[in-house]
């Protein structure tokens, strides 16, 4: 199938591993030109050549949660021309007591998984509306529907992502712009990896025990009990940002897992 792709300028923040990285990939797959991003010149130096194989990739590192940061990379972006579909994706999760997160710990992760995207989309959605063409797609999650206990901060911020993207589409409306959300279910990153390895060494169990376990007792709902892939949601968020039709929409990845029928 020709997703329209060819030329296209695809800018993916948060690129350099797991979810955006795999997303980098499909869009470079299907002809697009993308722009990656990370937080350091050396992680995105190893993306890129990772990623080259595939077509035609550059990149840019920068701390999103700095709005200098944020413009030099939107500055960068622009200079390769016009931007036609941005992915936010940078985000971070851990786990946590809701009694021991601090203000600090809020509004750090308000900074990096909402503002990030404000920022980004800020520089970029203007000329998108000016042109009256692009498409833009933030990573929010099945716990912003779904909250997880353990994780409140992150499922709040997940939230915000879903009414941020909501409100962008509002503004594009009669334009040939669209915003859209894509929500993961629990995907096997290396962030997720690196979570159950040191849960297996807290609890003294097996690792695989561990994951064969977990959706038996953290996510009964899952219908499709497993990890979802990186690559799976990849194509869903190329999917999303390439069809005409879907605009101010947040699209499921998560097997299942929110028990409703929408």
């Amino acid at each position: 199938m020709d997703l329209g792709l060819k030329d296209k300028l695809v800018l993916v923040t948060g690129s350099v591993s797991g979810i955006g990285k795999a997303t980098a990939k499909t869009f470079l797959e299907e002809g697009a030109k993308v722009i990656v991003h990370g937080l350091t010149e050396k992680e995105v130096d190893r993306c890129i050549v990772d990623l080259s194989p595939f077509g035609d990739v550059v990149g840019k590192a920068g701390d999103l949660t700095d709005p200098d940061h944020a413009i030099d990379l939107c500055d960068f972006a622009q200079s390769q021309g016009d931007v036609d579909i941005l992915v936010n994706n940078v985000g971070v999760f851990s786990v946590k007591a809701f009694e021991d997160l601090t203000d600090a710990d809020w509004m750090q992760y308000f900074d990096i998984n909402v503002l990030s995207a404000v920022r980004v989309s800020r520089a970029i959605l203007p000329a998108m509306l000016k042109r009256g063409t692009g498409s833009i797609v933030n990573l929010a999650s099945e716990a912003g529907v779904k909250p997880l206990p353990q994780m409140i901060h992150y499922s709040v911020t997940k939230t915000a992502m879903l009414g941020l993207s909501r409100g962008m589409a509002e503004l594009t409306k009669g334009t040939g712009v669209r915003v859209n959300s894509v929500l993961p279910g629990p995907t096997w990153t290396a962030g997720v990896e690196a979570y159950f390895d040191g849960l297996a060494t807290q609890k003294g169990e097996p690792l695989a025990e561990l994951i064969e376990n977990y959706f038996q007792s953290d996510e009964p709902t899952s219908l499709i009990q497993r990890f979802v892939q990186v690559d799976e949601v990849a194509k869903a968020i190329v999917t999303v940002a390439t069809n005409q039709a879907m605009n101010g929409g947040a699209h499921k990845v998560e097997g299942g897992i929110i028990r409703n029928i929408l």
